[in-house]
């Protein structure tokens, strides 16, 4: 703005109004200008954590395939002498759109039974195994169905026993046992006058065996999938189970099964009264 310019708007009656209005303008050319910049700057930050994270996991990538091609080749030693009583039950947990490559399950259970593993529970929430219950125990070597799920565990000497399970067995045990206790612990307290309508674990537990449903506990759990969870996996059955993140299934590696297995046979496990 030149000098001129400053003198007519002095000396006009609107003067001191444009001024105010011109520096208005300035005020806000310059903060809406300090606001870009400051996005700019917050989304280089956020930029350049981004790359931080993802080479650190690429590196940590790297170097879990790298650990998992060693221990498959047998480095260190350690991994050949595994205590594979400890893993009486093993279960493994797959998320449903996974569990659709029957070829990698299959591999997967191959992979169990050359270690030692004797009984498997295969689940997925939607019954995607249970579906090709008939593939597995076909293509897997002497491979039978665990069936009296309340029963002492047979194990399969020559090959490997499996369960199939999915969350709707998980519903429909939870649906029976309620009958059940419907049926007889209320009526019973209805009956001797007694309207404390309490329902312990134990209970439960014992309506769920009752009907048929209770199941054995896994002795450790391994999850094939994007997300750390064990996709309704049924609760009443992983009350002392050690469950570990495997990752997908597609990637799955020998070498990663046999260190998480190493891992669960050398943890002390304390169980309270």
């Amino acid at each position: 703005m030149s000098l001129l310019r400053h003198f007519h708007l002095l000396n006009s009656p609107l003067g001191p109004m444009s001024i105010k209005v011109e520096l208005q303008k300035m005020l806000i050319f310059f903060f809406s200008r300090l606001a870009q910049i400051g996005l700019l700057g917050l989304q280089l930050i956020w930029h350049f954590l981004h790359f931080i994270v993802s080479a650190f996991y690429f590196v940590v990538g790297i170097a879990t395939t790298l650990e998992s091609y060693l221990i498959s080749w047998g480095f260190p030693c350690k991994y050949k002498h595994l205590n594979i009583d400890r893993v009486q039950y093993l279960a493994i947990v797959v998320e449903s759109d996974e569990a659709y490559n029957t070829l990698k399950m299959i591999e997967l259970l191959e992979w169990l039974v050359s270690l030692g593993i004797r009984s498997v529970c295969l689940y997925d929430a939607e019954g995607v195994l249970k579906q090709s219950k008939e593939i597995i125990l076909k293509k897997v070597k002497n491979a039978s169905e665990f069936q009296g799920i309340d029963e002492p565990l047979q194990l399969n000497k020559k090959g490997i026993t499996l369960e199939f399970i999915s969350a709707s067995d998980g519903k429909e045990a939870i649906a029976r046992a309620a009958n059940f206790l419907l049926q007889n612990k209320w009526r019973k307290t209805n009956m001797s006058g007694d309207h404390k309508r309490c329902l312990s674990e134990s209970q439960m537990t014992e309506a769920l065996k009752a009907v048929g449903c209770g199941g054995l506990d896994p002795d450790l759990i391994l999850v094939y999938g994007p997300t750390r969870c064990h996709f309704g996996f049924p609760a009443w059955r992983i009350r002392y189970t050690e469950i570990l993140h495997m990752g997908p299934l597609k990637s799955m590696k020998y070498g990663s099964l046999l260190k998480a297995i190493y891992k669960f046979t050398r943890v002390r496990q304390n169980y309270g009264k």
